[in-house]
């Protein structure tokens, strides 16, 4: 298969044909548990040849390949018939759990949400069998799979599902590389998304393996938590293709909703990378399980809280925020007070617009930071656009190689970073001095001719000096056409 977009654009529009699914959002859902049925196939293929008398948690009559795989197979009414009640009902309800039976587990969690909204069975085998042209056990088409994730999120924006960003492949790595996690190291997003975060890690530790028992010890290394249903049947099934045989470390549930105090040592972990949530806002009663004094029901703010709490001493974190976090008053402000305090928020790098185009134009940062001592400096790095760029879009992405100039400047945190200079885009703040502005952490480049403030009396001031020559031009204009008017022939 020579694309598997335009594999998956196919069915999309097999899909348009049928009554029952209704929008974007319907069809994409329809389609990932179809995906995760094939590929959790595939994948049972591969554990049958390597390991004597597996077992697989599905029902024989179940499985992929006894109701979907042969393409004259069952169709029509019998195949509707079959899904709603015989698939659905028993996938929904599979026993075991976590510890005793992790993929029975796994394969409920996915469906415990999931529906067929699909009414005609022609239909319905149409796409079964477009499917079936595509093999997940060649490791060209794994790769490939990365890339429908993207073509789906940007379906499910067009949908109205608001704050499903996709974190940029180039961010996610450069993430992941500054961090470092060393194999043995507890990982999580506690907002996984799509899983990008996850795999990114999951390659990187996988560079460490050498043997069966380090591969047995990245195997539960890997932890996350999605509060949508149809992200969170995604990463599994993205796991499930970069060698996580039994994702079930991956929970299907809000991470804000258990209230601080819970948390114990061995929740504890010893490296975060996320991109939470930002610009949303939670439902009523999740700031409740947060200390007073952060109590908020902005999103971005309490996963900050959490994930410095969740954070072993010397744990590392890097994730991504935007500029209202920075600058935000209120309890943002205690929130960074306690961050400051707590952990060595060692360096910001600032992202230039369109970064997540077209999900968002919000400008973002990256955090990076360590619990476990104070912070005495901050370090700030300008990410530029490259040469000849002034935006980024869907067709000039950000690329890695951009990062090269951070990773050469970057140092090591054990000796403080002393390699570190000042140069044209990378600055350092003392703590002294955020303090001092009310730990507002959106502080410009003093190395820049011209920094845009945030400052909202400054953003109001610009605004009407603007509005006023604007005005002054247009009656500069209608002298001109008044004058214009009245002039002899």
């Amino acid at each position: 298969m020579s694309n598997l977009s335009s594999v998956i654009k196919s069915i999309q529009d097999v899909m348009r044909q049928d009554s029952g699914v209704d929008g974007d959002a319907q069809r994409i859902s329809q389609l990932t548990w179809l995906l995760f049925l094939k590929v959790f196939d595939a994948l049972e293929e591969e554990m049958e040849l390597t390991r004597d008398a597996y077992q697989s948690p599905i029902p024989e009559p179940l499985r992929w390949r006894n109701w979907a795989a042969d393409a004259e197979g069952i169709t029509g009414d019998g195949l509707l018939n079959f899904v709603n009640n015989d698939l659905f009902g028993a996938l929904k309800t599979l026993g075991g759990d976590a510890q005793r039976n992790p993929r029975g587990y796994v394969v409920r969690g996915v469906f415990e949400d999931a529906y067929n909204y699909m009414k005609s069975g022609h239909l319905l085998r149409q796409v079964i069998n477009k499917l079936n042209a595509i093999d997940f056990n060649r490791q060209s088409e794994r790769h490939q799979f990365n890339d429908l994730y993207e073509k789906i999120l940007k379906d499910l924006q067009s949908a109205g599902n608001a704050g499903e960003f996709y974190t940029p492949r180039a961010v996610t790595q450069f993430m992941v590389d500054m961090v470092n996690p060393q194999l043995g190291e507890k990982v999580l997003d506690p907002a996984t998304g799509t899983g990008g975060f996850l795999v990114c890690a999951i390659e990187h530790l996988r560079k460490q393996v050498q043997n069966t028992e380090q591969e047995a010890v990245l195997q539960t290394s890997i932890t996350g938590v999605e509060k949508k249903q149809l992200p969170h049947m995604l990463c599994v099934t993205n796991l499930m293709l970069h060698g996580i045989e039994v994702p079930s470390l991956i929970t299907h549930g809000n991470t804000l909703a258990r209230p601080l105090r819970e948390v114990t040592q061995a929740d504890r972990v010893d490296v975060v990378l996320t991109n939470p949530p930002f610009g949303g806002v939670e439902e009523p009663g999740i700031e409740q399980g947060f200390p007073s004094d952060v109590r908020t029901k902005e999103t971005a703010d309490l996963f900050l809280v959490l994930i410095k709490h969740i954070l072993k001493t010397h744990g590392r974190a890097a994730l991504v925020l935007p500029d209202g976090t920075l600058f935000g008053e209120g309890v943002k402000t205690r929130i960074k007070e306690q961050l400051l305090a707590e952990c060595n928020l060692h360096t910001i790098v600032r992202l230039p617009n369109g970064v997540f185009a077209p999900y968002t134009g919000i400008k973002t940062n990256l955090l990076f930071f360590t619990k476990g001592t104070p912070t005495k400096e901050v370090w700030y790095y300008e990410h530029p656009y490259p040469a000849g760029v002034k935006n980024y879009n869907k067709t000039k992405p950000i690329r890695i190689e951009e990062f090269d100039a951070e990773k050469a400047w970057w140092g090591s945190e054990a000796d403080g970073f002393a390699s570190r200079q000042e140069n044209e885009r990378a600055w350092k703040v003392s703590i002294e001095q955020i303090k001092a502005m009310g730990y507002n952490l959106d502080q410009k480049n003093p190395h820049a001719a011209d920094a845009v403030s945030h400052d909202p009396e400054q953003l109001l001031a610009d605004y009407a000096r603007l509005q006023g020559e604007a005005q002054a031009l247009r009656d500069e204009l209608k002298e001109i056409l008044a004058r214009s008017l009245v002039s002899p022939r």
